[in-house]
């Protein structure tokens, strides 16, 4: 089995019997504010498009590129489809000229032609991706790969069981705003960073440790910030607290926790893989690309900077009014609402700035009251301050997911009272009807759903799932004194109270080990 890096969670999967290109991204994503690092722009994607089997993992756009893709890839090549919730993706597939695709089933291994099998794990909560998003596991003549991407599922069993996988592709650096966009000290932006940045590496070694492939490779990130604007979000500045480590990195953290089999896989790198080993080449050195690579960046940023500026100039659309288009779109959601709008619990305020960079106009989406209105002088739950432009654009498009666009960009600062509120999130990725419905029929659910059954950690006895997205705590729970540490996505919980210690709306259950556990509420 041959893999070709082309950047980023991009990869093509050679097999004699056919082949499958992963994730092919390329143009900046979010407002302009991302780029593949190291560049991929320069790679023949021409022949590199003409594939047997297309698989995007997910809708987020630095794996969705559907200008490259509409542009290189062939339309004969079978789309493989993960079992979303939605028929979003497959929608836009069709809209760019694919007609051919696999419907394939979670979690169900499916044989193609010549012997050559793959099998995708679907995630479906709200809070994956952009409504969802997926692994790849593939086998082809007894060698068998996992491109988990950026995918977090609660274990890896499920692949481990199909048999010993030779090699595992994982992202292992951050792909959020959190904590840059926050308005805090510098010195709390730094320790906030370097939990993250930590707890980042924690999560990847245990997805490694899981599998226990024979070859790790660290793939989906860092993206790169090109705008002078968001020059220093790039790790270049020795800052512990930058929560976008890069390859060799990578590489660096995981020799310390013992690891050996990493292989880098730059976009013109090819791994040879095989039951036993594999052979890579690179179009140059490793360790001196990124020994370079403050100069790479530089020089990406200079030819780059026309794509930028144009990008810019697109966003304006004085003629949107933007309070009027803001209440005809999510009041209708608002009335929709039911545990989206309870679990954010209160206004959310927009301050937009003004094309003179002064003016400040400021806006309120009122979850209690389901209404969007001007700003009263009131508390609010959270704030976000960016520019007029972003929005008009947002609105102008119709876009559904303000998550995964104006906040993946950057370019907005936050403030908020109290504890991280996922709810906030949610309702902003699901703006539309189909969104909407999906993720209050999927909160209905689990907060129906009773986790009956209970592990003991250290001194405490807790239940099994966590109340967040019903992680395996026997597998990712950490306990130290009185806290409990879910490691998939870092939530906290006072164990005597049970109380979430990250966000609100989440509730452990826990007592400790030879006490009676408290009586039901």
């Amino acid at each position: 089995m041959r893999v070709t890096g082309t950047g980023h969670a991009s990869m093509r999967i050679d097999t004699a019997a056919g082949s499958i290109l992963c994730d092919p991204w390329v143009n900046p994503a979010y407002f302009a504010s991302w780029f593949p690092f190291p560049d991929n722009s320069r790679l023949d994607w021409e022949a590199l498009g003409d594939v047997d089997y297309l698989y995007v993992s997910h809708l987020h756009r630095d794996h969705f590129d559907a200008a490259h893709l509409k542009r290189y890839v062939s339309k004969k090549a079978t789309v493989l489809l993960p079992e979303f919730p939605t028929s979003e993706m497959e929608d836009e597939f069709r809209e760019l000229g694919f007609t051919r695709f696999l419907k394939t089933r979670n979690e169900e291994v499916v044989e193609l032609d010549g012997g050559l099998k793959v099998m995708i794990q679907a995630l479906t909560s709200p809070t994956d991706g952009p409504i969802g998003d997926s692994s790849l596991w593939v086998e082809y003549d007894g060698v068998r790969l996992l491109n988990q991407n950026d995918a977090r599922p609660t274990d890896l069993s499920t692949f481990a069981e199909l048999g010993h996988v030779h090699a595992h592709l994982l992202q292992f650096s951050g792909a959020i705003w959190y904590p840059m966009v926050y308005e805090l000290p510098n010195a709390a932006k730094t320790a906030f960073g370097k939990q993250k940045r930590d707890r980042q590496f924690d999560r990847t070694w245990r997805y490694i440790d899981d599998l226990k492939a024979d070859h790790v490779f660290p793939i989906a990130g860092p993206p790169c910030f090109l705008d002078d604007e968001l020059w220093q979000f790039n790790d270049i500045f020795g800052d512990e607290g930058n929560i976008f480590p890069d390859q060799s990195v990578f590489l660096t953290e995981y020799a310390k926790v013992g690891g050996t089999n990493g292989i880098v896989l730059l976009p013109g790198s090819v791994s040879e893989i095989t039951t036993t080993g594999a052979t890579t080449t690179h179009p140059v050195p490793v360790e001196e690309f990124f020994a370079n690579k403050v100069a790479h960046l530089e020089e990406m940023r200079e030819r780059k900077r026309p794509i930028i500026e144009a990008e810019k100039a697109s966003w304006r659309h004085p003629e949107v009014d933007v309070l009027k288009e803001l209440k005809r779109r999510v009041e209708p959601l608002l009335d929709e609402s039911i545990y989206l709008a309870k679990g954010v619990g209160g206004p959310v305020r927009f301050d937009l700035v003004g094309y003179d960079g002064d003016s400040i106009e400021s806006i309120v989406v009122d979850f209690p009251e389901k209404q969007v209105r001007p700003y009263a002088d009131e508390k609010v739950r959270y704030r976000f301050r960016t520019e007029r432009a972003l929005v008009e654009h947002l609105l102008h498009i119709g876009e559904v997911d303000w998550v995964n666009s104006l906040f993946l960009s950057c370019r907005f600062s936050a403030a908020r009272i109290g504890q991280y509120n996922e709810f906030v999130y949610a309702f902003f990725k699901c703006l539309s009807t189909e969104r909407l419905q999906y993720a209050e029929g999927w909160y209905d659910e689990h907060e129906r759903a009773v986790d009956a059954e209970d592990i003991t950690i250290g001194d405490w006895v807790v239940q099994r799932r966590c109340p967040h997205l019903k992680a395996d705590l026997s597998r990712f729970g950490i306990v130290d004194g009185d806290q409990l540490t879910c490691q998939l996505h870092g939530w906290r919980f006072d164990l005597p109270s049970g109380r979430c210690l990250t966000s609100v709306g989440h509730k452990v259950r826990a007592h400790r080990v030879g006490e009676d556990p408290p009586a039901a509420s």
